[in-house]
């Protein structure tokens, strides 16, 4: 059983959890229209599962935060040939998914 929600919703389940602080506002935006885009996609309804968001994806300010934790990527290109990126507002922030 689903239930339709919308990025309101999206974002206070975060803070239901706890999780408020997790990600920026901005990048609660972004993971909540990646995850819109991949039901439509897919053409199945994904669950929301909070903490397993908060597990599978990591937000980064910077390329070079990314590779200090990483040091494997000469570029963004590099980055994203590995996993998902999402990026937020268009800026130099982004999400990755885990891998």
């Amino acid at each position: 059983m689903f239930t339709k929600i919308n990025q309101s919703q999206f974002i206070d389940a975060f803070r239901a959890y706890g999780r408020q602080d997790q990600f920026s506002y901005g990048a609660l935006v972004a993971l909540f229209h990646h995850m819109e885009d991949t039901e439509e996609n897919c053409g199945e309804e994904v669950e929301l599962d909070v903490i397993a968001l908060c597990c599978e994806f990591t937000e980064y300010a910077s390329f070079e935060e990314y590779n200090r934790e990483y040091h494997n990527a000469d570029n963004m290109e590099d980055v994203e040939s590995m996993t998902t990126v999402i990026y937020i507002d268009k800026g130099e922030s982004f999400l990755i998914q885990q891998y």
